[in-house]
């Protein structure tokens, strides 16, 4: 069922794009898509207030293990989405999906198998694929 809701959204994006359809259009509208949900997610700690940043040096020991590490690295931020935020960084997340598939189409690429691809790349390799 995934598959097809993946398939759908990559489908929905080749019939619906019309302008930009030079893979250098795509790549520079893919890059401002992402800038802009940079953006939102800045907005919420610097215009709206509902999260904050707190960000510091990750302590972790030299010789913790992997579940150690794991439960020591924090995100650093703190406090919650409010509404606006949440569906401005979703609307701009989606642009930005909209344009990867855009991509994908014109590569005569499968969304749905890079997403396997690299699912199974990362269950593969576990903990020694720490990104």
């Amino acid at each position: 069922m995934k598959d097809i809701l993946v398939d759908d959204f990559q489908y929905t994006a080749q019939e619906l794009l019309v302008r930009n359809k030079s893979i250098l259009d795509l790549i520079t509208k893919y890059q401002d898509s992402n800038s802009r949900v940079n953006r939102a997610v800045i907005k919420t700690v610097t215009q709206c207030g509902c999260l904050s940043i707190n960000a510091h040096k990750q302590d972790v020991s030299d010789d913790a293990s992997f579940d150690e590490m794991k439960n020591s690295a924090n995100g650093h931020v703190e406090g919650t989405l409010c509404d606006n935020c949440r569906d401005a960084i979703e609307r701009d997340m989606g642009r930005n999906l909209f344009y990867l598939a855009s991509i994908c189409n014109t590569l005569d690429l499968n969304l749905y198998d890079i997403i396997l691809k690299e699912n199974d790349r990362i269950r593969m390799l576990g903990k020694y694929n720490l990104r």
